[in-house]
């Protein structure tokens, strides 16, 4: 077999820093967030959203409590810069919100993006130039001395224009493909700019250290982001920025990593969209906060809302696998995962809901605002547990220990044959099979008197329980020290064949003046090993036991004639 060529690539030389701090810290609260959907997303998408497309996305940003939001690249296109307009003229930007734009450092696209900004009190200006080994050679082919002052320039242009502008201008300086630029030249350049700009601790610069492509394991990111962050002339002028994207998958675990060794703020994009392989997902990296207790600042407590919105304007589809938000991940197919689920919701709920553990859940479903119904979702790899969780918390039925295997066996054989079953198929299943069994034995009417005052009778309860059996209505009589054991005797001292009790439980399934019971007994015909569940739903509990045991009777009846 051929294989591939791996000896055509090879790692970037990055640096060494035996010393780092980073693996012994812990993200302890939310970095300042920057969505960049509707610049670097947007660029990325088949189809580039609409300016009204562009306007829904940015509300659902600012009521998600971005408070910086990358809009777009004004001197690129048309519709950028009117979109801009349009948040600016028509006053769509909270007071609290910062708007960023973006522009390479050419003086024309500066000069142009600050046209587009006028009538703002704030924005920060987005300005980069790649600084790598690899774009200084085959791009630009120009040396570091001639890519730091191109950086310079853009940064003096910005600020003289800042000085003609009436509102407040923030800079930010990308040296752009950061993973790919020694890291000594990287730190040189934007001292540089910094110095241009005059940044101080009270003037800062964002430094915006993008890993424009993903070179390496995120440690090695980390690594980076540290070792840039010492070697700064003075740090305290910094807002020190990540801009990750995701070609080795390893985006969000880059950002965490990047966050330990340092960083203050993240730009990246609602479910990772952007180019390639993407940027970081920022609900992702967000509601990993969440789940350690930390307050992300960021609000997605309605996430398929936020779901709907993104598929809507870009067009682009949420996986099924995606982190929090996709179809499938509050789900469990797996038999032994299905039980620790349903046994972890119970005991939840009995320590009175406080703090989250529940087997194979790291966030409360409804804290996203989404249903527990598909959690579970039943094929042929599921297990009893599976099938309790969903009778129990779909449909309210509470099916006893041993009852749930019997079940089970039911629903698989159903899954086996057609796949996955529904919620829905599996009730109408369970009626069908324990509640609407009617043949060849049917309850009618039952009737209980009371004889403890009769000194002449031993039993304490008289049940008279009129039956169609195989089509004949008959009514038999039973005695015993309650209703149940008046039943038994009922059908035992009739003819019928001897049953014996083997368990029995009942619950209520609603409340209110129309509630209604469920009664689940097993029986055991004697003189054999057979056993069967029947359930009997009623609104008197008495009733809803008798046809229980007469659902029991039914089945046991199907197996004995069967043998």
């Amino acid at each position: 077999m051929k294989m591939m060529n791996y000896k055509k690539y090879k790692r970037f030389e990055t640096i060494s820093l035996p010393d780092r701090t980073w693996p012994n810290k812990h993200i302890e609260h939310a970095p300042t967030w920057c969505s960049v959907d509707l610049r670097d997303g947007n660029q990325a998408l088949v189809t580039p959203m609409k300016i009204e497309e562009k306007v829904e996305m940015f509300q659902t940003l600012v009521d998600l409590g971005f408070k910086e939001i990358e809009v777009g690249f004004p001197s690129a296109s048309q519709i950028e810069y009117d979109f801009i307009r349009v948040l600016i003229d028509e006053n769509m930007i909270p007071d609290d919100v910062t708007i960023q734009v973006l522009t390479q450092c050419r003086e024309h696209l500066i000069r142009r993006t600050f046209e587009c900004l006028q009538g703002l009190d704030r924005a920060i200006v987005h300005i980069y130039n790649s600084t790598s080994i690899l774009q200084r050679d085959v791009v630009f082919n120009k040396n570091k001395e001639q890519v730091k002052q191109i950086a310079i320039d853009g940064c003096q242009l910005v600020k003289d224009l800042s000085s003609e502008f009436d509102g407040e201008v923030i800079l930010e300086y990308s040296p752009e493909s950061f993973t790919g630029t020694e890291m000594d030249y990287a730190v040189e350049v934007c001292d540089a700019v910094m110095d241009t700009w005059g940044a101080s601790k009270d003037k800062k610069v964002i430094i915006n250290l993008p890993a424009t492509v993903e070179m390496d394991t995120p440690n090695v990111y980390a690594d980076q982001i540290e070792y840039v962050s010492r070697k700064f002339k003075d740090r305290d002028r910094v807002i020190l920025s990540l801009h990750p994207h995701n070609d080795r998958g390893t985006g969000v675990a880059a950002t965490e990593l990047a966050l330990l060794a340092g960083a203050d703020r993240v730009e990246g994009t609602l479910f990772g969209n952007g180019e390639r392989t993407g940027n970081v997902d920022l609900v992702t990296v967000a509601l990993n906060m969440y789940v350690h207790g930390i307050d992300p600042e960021l609000d997605f407590s309605h996430i398929n809302d936020v779901k709907a919105m993104y598929e809507r304007c870009t067009k682009m589809k949420v996986g099924p696998r995606q982190p929090y938000a996709g179809q499938l991940v509050f789900t469990a197919f797996s038999g032994s995962h299905q039980d620790a689920i349903n046994k972890g919701m119970h005991k939840y709920h009995e320590r009175g809901e406080g703090i989250w553990e529940v087997p194979y859940l790291p966030i409360d479903a409804a804290d996203l605002n989404r249903q527990y119904e598909p959690i579970v979702r039943i094929n042929s790899q599921s297990g009893k547990g599976g099938v309790a969780f969903v009778m129990d918390t779909v449909f309210g039925y509470h099916l006893p220990k041993q009852m749930q295997g019997d079940f089970a066996k039911v629903v698989q054989s159903i899954s086996e044959a057609e796949g996955e079953v529904s919620p829905e198929r599996i009730f109408d299943t369970f009626t069908k099979e324990y509640i609407d069994n009617e043949s060849p034995f049917k309850f009618i009417h039952q009737k209980q008197t009371d004889e403890s005052e009769d000194k002449s009778h031993e039993h304490e309860r008289k049940v008279e329980l009129t039956i169609s059996d195989h089509g004949e209505v008959k009514t038999i009589v039973g005695y015993g020290n309650g209703p149940i054991d008046a039943v038994k005797d009922a059908f035992n001292s009739n003819g019928y064949p001897y049953m014996h009790l083997l368990d029995y439980s009942e619950h209520a399934l609603t409340s209110g003046s129309s509630s209604k019971a469920a009664s689940y007994v097993q029986l055991r015909a004697k003189g054999t090993s057979i056993t069967e569940f029947g359930v009997g739903v009623h609104a008197d509990i008495t009733t809803a036991t008798m046809k229980a045991i007469i659902s029991a009777m039914n089945r046991i009846h199907r197996r004995l004639n069967k043998q």
